[in-house]
């Protein structure tokens, strides 16, 4: 199969995968309405064209709470990374740290973070959820902040899990799903040989160490579906912003009074998004949502953008409309579980060409420069 662009990865991905994978990374709740609108909303951003400018010195790096990054983007927290690829958090860490942007485990990775940490050049972001189990949350950031993860980025959009119908048909969830998904494994050899023969442990590696002992994919949902909290408010945070002595991202604002909360709070980044469409359908695109949050925040705090973002092309139409950086979690994950850790280099590469193109045509040579100025009103 030819790989030409970022979104060749979701073929080839869809090819290897099981399909209770593939469908658990690719769908959406409910109807799928704001997954759809995600991608469609932030193509139809139109950017102002300029030539003859003299594009020779052009610079995509940025500076983000004292660390350099190559290009505006990071990857975003995905649960089951480990699944994709064998040991897929460190693969795809490892890619991150070769091209100098951060990667973010998340709080329901396959691999602890003692495994993932210590091996890149580096530090890692951790993200978590407010849940009921406080005890692990405090023993996740006692265990982040001794492996020396830089940024802590904190889930708040889920405080009950999205309906995400696609589950029960794909095995991920409902009637007879151990064995739906082991007839699916062992239909998908490649997948089955590279990760459920080479890529044990199958546990969620942070809450087993938690637990002392393995929880695994089988307990994945029950698990999550008891101990998310929907109590959660303002004030279940002010403990982890005393104890966490990094940067602090507030991720899953879509609204700008939330955005001022957030700088009321003391954060210093948030995160635009929906999860990917993964929790409230209906809700607005995270590129619908930016312009209104920029408005109100735009230099009082980072503004971080996901939901949506698919090619490097993308991340310029973020920038435009308001972020400071971009965050992606599909495009990587299709990237990874078709080629690993390559896969993951290569559609980073592939943003940082797309990202030149697009900065070039627009006669931007820096990301500082990207702005609304760049936005046109496409007819």
């Amino acid at each position: 199969m030819i790989i030409s662009s970022p979104s060749d990865y979701r073929a080839a991905a869809q090819k290897r995968l099981p399909p209770f994978l593939f469908h658990y990374i690719d769908g959406g709740a409910y109807a799928e309405k704001t997954l759809r609108r995600n991608v469609d909303d932030l193509a139809d951003v139109a950017l102002r064209q300029r030539v003859l400018k003299d594009m020779s010195q052009l610079d995509t790096s940025i500076e983000l709470f004292g660390e350099k990054l190559s290009i505006p983007v990071a990857l975003s927290p995905v649960g089951l990374t480990g699944m994709y690829a064998q040991r897929g958090e460190v693969q795809a860490a490892h890619a991150a740290d070769k091209k100098g942007i951060p990667f973010c485990m998340s709080t329901v990775s396959v691999c602890p973070i003692e495994e993932v940490a210590p091996k890149l050049g580096r530090p890692m972001w951790f993200q978590l959820y407010v849940l009921k189990d406080r005890g692990f949350m405090k023993n996740a950031l006692e265990r982040a902040q001794a492996a020396g993860c830089s940024a802590l980025v904190f889930t708040v959009d889920m405080p009950v899990p999205g309906a995400r119908y696609r589950d029960a048909h794909s095995g991920m969830s409902g009637p007879n799903a151990a064995m739906r998904r082991y007839w699916q494994a062992v239909t998908h050899p490649h997948w089955a040989w590279n990760v459920g023969v080479h890529g044990k442990p199958h546990d969620l590696g942070n809450i087993s160490k938690y637990m002392g002992k393995a929880v695994g994919l089988e307990d994945y949902m029950g698990y999550l579906g008891a101990n998310f909290d929907p109590s959660i408010s303002w004030k279940d945070l002010e403990w982890i912003r005393e104890f966490w002595k990094g940067p602090m991202l507030i991720k899953g604002i879509l609204d700008p009074e939330d955005a001022k909360d957030a700088v009321r709070f003391g954060a210093d980044g948030i995160i635009v998004s929906n999860h990917g469409g993964r929790q409230l359908d209906g809700v607005l695109s995270s590129a619908r949502a930016l312009p209104a949050i920029a408005d109100a925040v735009k230099g009082q705090i980072k503004i971080l953008a996901d939901s949506g973002v698919r090619n490097g092309l993308d991340v310029v139409r973020m920038l435009a409309l308001g972020a400071d950086c971009t965050m992606i979690g599909r495009a990587f994950i299709y990237a990874l579980a078709a080629a690993g850790q390559d896969g993951v280099s290569h559609v980073l590469d592939l943003f940082e060409k797309e990202m030149r193109v697009a900065m070039t045509l627009t006669s931007v040579n820096k990301v500082a420069d990207i702005t609304p100025d760049l936005l046109v009103q496409s007819a």
